[in-house]
């Protein structure tokens, strides 16, 4: 592990330069004046698997004849040989010439190993002496410092807020500072602190909105100036909620229905899949109408004929938050239907002797029930011999009249209107009309036959 110096060791059969007033013995310590401001020198301890309840007590002092600021005393605790986050406790400042007492009470379970790291870090004073002695693993809990019980993973689904909640015992501990560390080294706040009885204590905290970048180990730490607490590492698991890689398939269609296949086994995301639900609209609309489904395939009903629906799969996976994103679109159309009914009786709007000018009524989608349709006027008259004529001609289905010429003076003429769409036709009545007079021979009406 890098570091810019080394701590040297004191010891009590060998003669030093240090001041009297420092305490005798052996010990390890750090000389500020010997190093530059801010350099660093850290002092591991061998890893440890502790499964049971144990303590890790040790003396330390800073101190400097004239009170001055030696630096900084920090403690860290490396799990698995993993980064190192944060320290867990520091202490700086002038503490005095004799020994103070502090305890880590680390709470790593079995079968994960933790190291404890001793850092000095030289103050810009560079005055003084930094030093620590007597460590040792006690097998029975902390007395001034807080142990935490087993902290658990926490799952959420991305986009939702995380909660840890920290349970420690210890007398006193709920006044002292909190935090959760994450395994990187940012710490977050505590959001609350409650007492559960005068031994028991729980501290919660809370990570907003959390994406997959805050996915990671978390642990908390709590400190006073007797020493530090810190628990397990958990972790935060953020699941994605799922979403389709490909658009429903068409399966089948009608004028009032669409059948589809889901297509949801291909996702990106987390599951399990709870729940599966096809949300389709109007292309032309705003409304949108979701349908929990729990089979492969689905059938849409009640459907507009010749209308462009907008059918997308919606999947959920456990938890708040679980729905994804809606998948690809599919983009399909229904049929159409046959017309509602026959067209009202044509409304004669003008009659002379070669023409008549014939009205019918605005034909609208809940008539026609297609965007596509034909409107066609069939005319047939007897003339002369028993000669007769038949004819059908398109109308414009925008234009509010039309006229049928070329036709013989004082004559009985049948008319019918035809309307027609790609599903089906329907017929008017038939209306007789006679031509106006003028002078020219004149023609009979004979029985209607069918038209095409």
């Amino acid at each position: 592990m890098y570091d810019d110096f080394d701590w040297v060791h004191v010891s009590a059969q060998e003669p030093h330069y240090l001041p009297p007033e420092l305490p005798q013995g052996s010990y390890m310590i750090v000389i500020s004046s010997d190093h530059d401001p801010g350099e660093k020198t850290r002092l591991q301890l061998p890893a440890m698997k502790e499964n049971d309840t144990h303590c890790i007590d040790f003396s330390y002092l800073l101190y400097s004849k004239n009170g001055a600021n030696p630096g900084t005393l920090n403690i860290l605790v490396r799990v698995n040989k993993g980064p190192l986050a944060n320290p867990i406790w520091n202490i700086t400042g002038c503490t005095g010439k004799d020994w103070l007492r502090a305890e880590l009470a680390v709470s790593t379970f079995w079968p994960n190993e933790y190291q404890v790291i001793f850092e000095a870090e030289v103050s810009d004073g560079r005055n003084g002496y930094i030093a620590i002695d007597d460590i040792q693993v006690l097998s029975y809990p902390c007395d001034k410092s807080p142990h935490f019980l087993r902290l658990g993973d926490v799952e959420v689904n991305a986009g939702q807020n995380a909660t840890f909640q920290c349970i420690a015992t210890g007398r006193d501990a709920v006044n002292n500072k909190l935090w959760l560390q994450r395994r990187n080294g940012e710490d977050i706040p505590v959001a609350q602190t409650k007492n559960i009885n005068h031994r028991r204590f729980a501290a919660t905290f809370k990570l907003q909105e959390v994406t997959k970048t805050d996915q990671d180990l978390y642990r908390c730490v709590t400190q006073s100036e007797r020493g530090s607490g810190v628990s397990n590492f958990a972790q935060l698991i953020v699941r994605e909620p799922p979403r389709p890689i490909a658009p429903p398939q068409l399966l089948g269609v009608g004028p009032t229905y669409l059948l589809i296949q889901l297509n949801a086994n291909s996702i990106i995301g987390d599951g399990p899949i709870i729940l599966k639900e096809v949300e389709y609209r109007m292309t032309s609309g705003t409304w949108t109408e979701t349908h929990a489904v729990n089979a492969p395939t689905y059938k849409l009903w009640h459907l507009d004929p010749d209308t462009e629906y907008e059918i997308r799969v919606l999947l959920t996976r456990p938890g708040e938050g679980g729905t994804g994103q809606p998948g690809p679109p599919l983009i399909t159309r229904t049929k159409c239907a046959e017309p509602m009914r026959t067209p009202k009786t044509l409304k004669i709007a003008e009659i002379q002797a070669r023409h008549i000018a014939v009205d019918w009524e605005s034909l609208g989608y809940n008539i026609t029930r297609c965007h596509t349709f034909n409107v066609t006027i069939c005319y047939h008259y007897f003339c002369g011999h028993n000669e007769s004529k038949a004819d059908c001609l398109d109308m414009d289905p925008k234009a509010p009249q039309h006229v049928v010429d070329h036709l013989p003076p004082y004559t009985n003429v049948s008319l019918k209107m035809i309307l027609t769409n790609p599903e089906g036709r329907k017929e008017s009545e038939e209306t007789i009309i006679q031509t106006d007079e003028d002078g020219m021979p004149k023609c009979y009406y004979g029985n209607y036959f069918s038209l095409p």
